[in-house]
């Protein structure tokens, strides 16, 4: 088994660091920083080799079947191609760089753990929109950063300010998504 093959790992790095901090480490400021930075580290160098030996290879993709019925299959997957590549590194040295710069701004915090969970689950969310192989799987991770985003936003929910900004957030992007999925439904009509 190649780096290609497993390319997959990258996305559920931070998916088990954010569980782990939500269930277990939550207690732990430094146990709790040290799995989500670590988690995106080792994305970033997962990526970074596959980068460095996916050099003249054809496409990577895996699906696996989740859903069955009749004529209807509905597959969950992971593709490996230049363009993702490039957004896997991207996306993994931005979220990096942005877990590093959150130790020191919210260090006096109380939130401290919770907002590492859900910068963690918020780089899954990214990733996992990045190595989709189909639209529905798209369309949930979208989804996905959508919830996110609206979780990061909101985080100081007792500040009136914050308060309105995550609920200003969640109106665009509700209109926004009623787009994107009629234009999807659209393209799968006519496809």
């Amino acid at each position: 088994m190649n780096n290609i093959d497993n390319a997959c790992l990258i996305a559920i790095y931070p998916l088990v660091a954010a569980v782990l901090i939500m269930f277990f480490t939550h207690k732990s400021r430094i146990v709790s920083m040290g799995l989500s930075v670590g988690a995106v580290a080792l994305g970033l160098i997962h990526s970074f080799v596959i980068f460095l030996n996916f050099h003249g290879h054809h496409p990577y993709e895996i699906n696996l079947n989740w859903i069955s019925a009749g004529d209807f299959h509905l597959e969950i997957g992971c593709l490996i191609d230049p363009l993702a590549i490039g957004m896997l590194l991207t996306v993994n040295l931005v979220s990096l760089l942005v877990q590093i710069y959150t130790h020191g701004y919210m260090a006096e915090d109380e939130g401290y753990t919770r907002f590492y969970s859900y910068l963690s689950l918020f780089t899954f969310s990214m990733l996992g929109l990045v190595i989709a192989t189909n639209l529905f799987q798209m369309y949930f991770f979208w989804e996905l950063v959508g919830v996110c985003s609206f979780l990061l936003i909101g985080f100081w929910w007792h500040k009136p300010a914050a308060a309105h900004a995550c609920k200003k957030a969640f109106v665009v992007n509700r209109v926004g998504d009623a787009g994107f999925l009629l234009g999807l439904l659209m393209l799968y009509n006519f496809t």
